[in-house]
């Protein structure tokens, strides 16, 4: 089975308040964020995490990937010592792959399908950082994280982010089925809307 995920921020010690997490600490965040993964992913499950996995003290955060199960593929975000831009992407990328994390692409795109841990346009923070970073909109589905609690939905953007998904991985085909139902209602909206006028 595929699940795709986002922004854990293992380690992050802020992440509770400033994503309004209810915990109360950061090992108790990283301790349910691992049990709620493992909760839902099989050892033959494969996981995509779209960014901002692993924060903190590296040497002491990555080791808890080991923790997690599943093929685990990471499309590198922002918060990410592996993403493209960090300065020492040469010296983090061997500790991230001895954990068993496999590194993507910062985006990736299938025919219709954009994965990246950047949405288009929104941010968590308001103004929307990283512009230099986010995929280009040509009209295709894009699966993304960044944004915390911002939003599930948005148009044709999925937030893949543990702070929409009850601190867990979600499978592919629930992320499809929550965008079919968003764009429907969206469009039953419009409908009423137009009748009325």
């Amino acid at each position: 089975m595929l699940f795709l995920t986002s922004d854990l921020h293992l380690g992050h010690a802020r992440i509770n308040e400033l994503a309004g997490r209810p915990f109360d600490s950061v090992d108790e965040m990283n301790s349910a964020l691992i049990s709620n993964w493992n909760d839902v992913v099989d050892p033959t499950d494969s996981v995509i995490v779209l960014g901002d996995f692993v924060m903190g003290k590296k040497d002491e955060t990555l080791p808890l990937v080991e923790l997690l199960n599943g093929m685990i593929y990471l499309v590198p975000g922002n918060h990410d010592r592996v993403f493209p831009t960090d300065r020492q992407l040469a010296k983090w990328t061997p500790l991230y792959t001895a954990v068993g994390i496999r590194l993507l692409p910062a985006e990736l795109s299938f025919g219709p399908l954009t994965l990246s841990h950047f949405p288009f346009d929104g941010d968590s923070h308001g103004e929307d950082r990283y512009s230099e970073c986010r995929p280009t909109d040509r009209g295709q589905l894009l699966l993304h994280g960044h944004v915390h609690e911002s939003w599930k939905v948005r148009g044709r953007q999925i937030n893949v982010g543990v702070d929409v998904w009850d601190f867990a991985p979600v499978e592919y085909d629930r992320l499809l089925a929550a965008y079919t139902i968003e764009n429907e209602n969206t469009d039953a909206e419009r409908t009423r809307g137009s009748d009325t006028d």
